[in-house]
């Protein structure tokens, strides 16, 4: 078990390592472990990270995946809903090891406000300020499937935005738009 753990730690390691893709591909998920490929398409940072792994979240992958879906119109940070970051990754699976884009991870009060002001169909107690909701495509990928993975995963609500080219999906109740 102790070599485990040391194999485990340098393993989070090298996959929760920002923006460095050598790095990245050098940590191959173990059976039961939990990876994300994120790239924020507003900051143009990526990210693979072992999320989970023998039964737990692990601490230091998910304050870097934090840091990737913070909101990238004034930096702040806060903590994603585990179980949004479970969700995305089963979504994500059904495309293989594809590299998920993020349209809208977290968003602060003071963003949302401003959307919501600006009437982008932006809710004024959007589940993104909660850290609970995420905006995605996948690339290459038809948005109809990846909106009937997100819908089929039944981890929460499912909007489809054709216009604007995302899925969002949240950890709220079961509901599509």
């Amino acid at each position: 078990m102790t070599q485990r753990r040391s194999f485990l730690k340098s393993s989070v390691a090298l996959a929760s390592v920002i923006a460095v893709p050598g790095l990245a591909k050098a940590a191959q998920p173990a059976q039961g472990e939990r990876v994300l490929r994120l790239y924020n398409t507003h900051t143009g940072e990526s990210l693979k990270s072992v999320f989970w792994a023998e039964g737990q979240f692990i601490p230091d992958a998910l304050q870097d995946i934090n840091k990737l879906l913070r909101d990238h119109r004034n930096n702040k940070i806060a903590p994603i809903d585990p179980k949004l970051l479970v969700l995305l990754n089963e979504v994500g699976s059904k495309f293989g090891d594809t590299q998920l884009h993020i349209i809208s991870g977290y968003r602060s009060p003071e963003s949302n406000a401003k959307l919501a002001a600006n009437g982008n169909g932006v809710a004024k107690h959007s589940m993104h300020m909660d850290g609970k909701a995420i905006d995605i495509r996948v690339p290459g990928k038809n948005l109809v499937h990846v909106h009937k993975a997100a819908m089929a995963a039944r981890g929460g609500g499912v909007g489809y935005y054709a216009d604007s080219q995302f899925v969002h999906m949240d950890t709220g109740r079961v509901r599509y738009w």
